[in-house]
């Protein structure tokens, strides 16, 4: 993702990356993950995938711009990394400017 152009970084960022793994909450406590990229099978396991992508864009950047540009890569990825699954569903967020 950070090869799309207006993208920062993903979130968390590398901050996140550092802290233990101690600091992290236990398994099943209700706390949403704060990965920058997350990606889940369809609901049935047949249909495509779905695919969360939360990023910091930079400020110069207009921000739809630089969501389509991160879905239209997700996008291409995902058909040649599994062709023939139709269907993906990919979620992009900006959480940010820098």
């Amino acid at each position: 993702m950070e090869s799309v152009p207006g993208v920062a970084f993903l979130k968390p960022g590398l901050a996140a990356r550092l802290r233990s793994a101690l600091s992290r909450p236990d398994p099943g406590t209700g706390r949403a993950p704060t990965a920058g990229v997350r990606l889940t099978p369809g609901p049935d396991g047949t249909a495509g995938w779905h695919v969360d992508v939360q990023l910091v864009a930079v400020r110069r950047a207009r921000a739809v711009d630089v969501a389509r540009a991160v879905r239209s890569a997700v996008d291409t990825h995902l058909a040649g990394r599994f062709p023939g699954r139709p269907g993906n569903r990919v979620t992009v967020t900006i959480t940010g400017q820098v």
